[in-house]
């Protein structure tokens, strides 16, 4: 694993829309399909992390179909959520058709559509992408959007109608071609976005006002022909800031080939003092570094990983519940969690999995694949894929802070050889 690959491996990802609430990261992303040859997205996805290394994937919380007035199947682009007096807005644009917006009483949702038509909809073209908005100081909130021209427009405290008319910016934006960031920060107000396509970078403005003008101060991250594409999301979390992009670099394990399955990337970005930003390299020459420990003594979901590729995950929606395994585990895959925090030592490894065929085995290793094997655990043949139990097995007591790697065996079967769904250390 390079310094800094993307941070999601069990699904393509992109569009990053970060949040910070209750002490945590609520990272929202859009979703590309896996057989995706062009943009091919039906639903937004959300992630969550208290340490910026290790993920846990919550599904997708909102999709096409909560937008009634929608009949389509593809186009569910670049979203964002705001929290508002206990309240979370979604805006969502739908290629061709506007921007939406959806509102949930929790970040995890479930998200619904308060008023039945397009927020915004300017029928004359199909610049309506990409939304992004800030609540600011005074309570007044805004909404910027727009590919190729800029828009903004006041948002009432309702957050799902519009105070006065949209207004296009009457100048460009230098570099400015899609997907802006805005956001206030010690009294400046920054415009970041993806700079223009190909390849595109992340290109950034600022201004003493929220609606400009906007001065361009130049980049974020550089163009470069390592990736085609970008979007900005940028937030300031546990003392440190930080920029999420996109990029192709989980495709490229793969295949050279250029499909539209996209993935998700971050890196520690750093202001001056006089608030302009520091360049940031590519993210494949950084390097990411937890800002907490990971407590694995409480219930941990499979599907929480610094790295997993080649794991995908199951996903079952029911009763306004989401229920999510690891699937598709093949002899010889890894999960890796990093910076976990052991204490004074664990002794107990417990896991809940399900498994058609004749099970298989989880290792749990220090650091790496080939670091000391502290425990291995037996996944039995439970008979059916929606029969979970739990099974234990004792570890070598180990203290201290490590990465902890679970290598998952087979013997009859190979492929596909369980579901795992939790875990935890006591």
């Amino acid at each position: 694993m390079q310094a800094q690959d993307p941070i999601i491996q069990t699904k393509f990802t992109a569009d990053p829309a970060p949040m910070v609430y209750n002490d945590t990261v609520f990272l929202y992303t859009t979703h590309d399909e896996d057989d995706a040859n062009g943009f091919k997205m039906k639903d937004w996805l959300l992630y969550t992390s208290t340490d910026m290394v290790n993920w846990k994937d919550c599904g997708a919380v909102a999709s096409l179909k909560d937008f009634k007035w929608y009949d389509g199947d593809n186009g569910a682009w670049a979203e964002q959520v705001i929290e508002r007096n206990g309240k979370f807005y979604m805006y969502c644009p739908i290629h061709g058709h506007g921007i939406g917006v959806l509102v949930a009483d929790s970040p995890y949702g479930p998200f619904v559509d308060p008023i039945g038509k397009p927020l915004v909809w300017q029928r004359e073209h199909w610049d309506d992408i990409d939304p992004t908005v800030w609540i600011d100081d005074d309570g007044q909130a805004y909404m910027y959007w727009g590919n190729p021209n800029t828009y903004y427009v006041k948002l009432n405290e309702d957050m799902i109608s519009c105070s006065g008319k949209i207004v296009k910016l009457d100048y460009k934006i230098k570099d400015y071609q899609e997907g802006p960031w805005f956001y206030k920060r010690n009294g400046h107000y920054y415009l970041a976005f993806a700079s223009t396509c190909c390849p595109e970078g992340i290109g950034y403005a600022m201004s003493n006002s929220p609606t400009g003008p906007w001065e361009y101060k130049g980049h974020i991250m550089d163009h470069t022909d390592r990736t085609r594409g970008n979007h900005p999301g940028i937030i300031d979390y546990k003392g440190k800031s930080w920029v999420f992009g996109l990029n192709y670099d989980i495709l490229r394990i793969s295949t050279p080939k250029h499909h539209e399955r996209r993935s998700v990337s971050v890196a520690p970005m750093h202001y001056n003092a006089d608030g302009t930003i520091q360049e940031v390299p590519y993210f494949k020459d950084t390097k990411l570094e937890p800002v907490d420990t990971f407590n694995p003594f409480q219930k941990v979901e499979a599907e929480t990983m610094a790295w997993g590729y080649g794991l995908k995950t199951f996903e079952e929606h029911k009763n306004g519940k989401i229920f999510i395994a690891l699937r598709d585990i093949d002899d010889g895959e890894t999960l890796l969690l990093r910076n976990v925090d052991l204490g004074a030592g664990a002794k107990k490894f417990t896991a809940r999995t399900a498994s058609l065929n004749k099970g298989g085995v989880i290792e749990i290793h220090l650091n790496d694949k080939n670091g000391p094997c502290i425990g291995k655990l037996k996944v039995p043949q439970t008979g059916s894929l929606e029969n979970y139990v739990e099974t234990s097995c004792k570890l070598k007591k180990t203290a201290g802070v490590h990465p902890i790697t679970f290598v998952f065996k087979g013997k009859n079967v190979k492929e596909d050889m369980f579901r795992f769904d939790a875990w935890e250390m006591k």
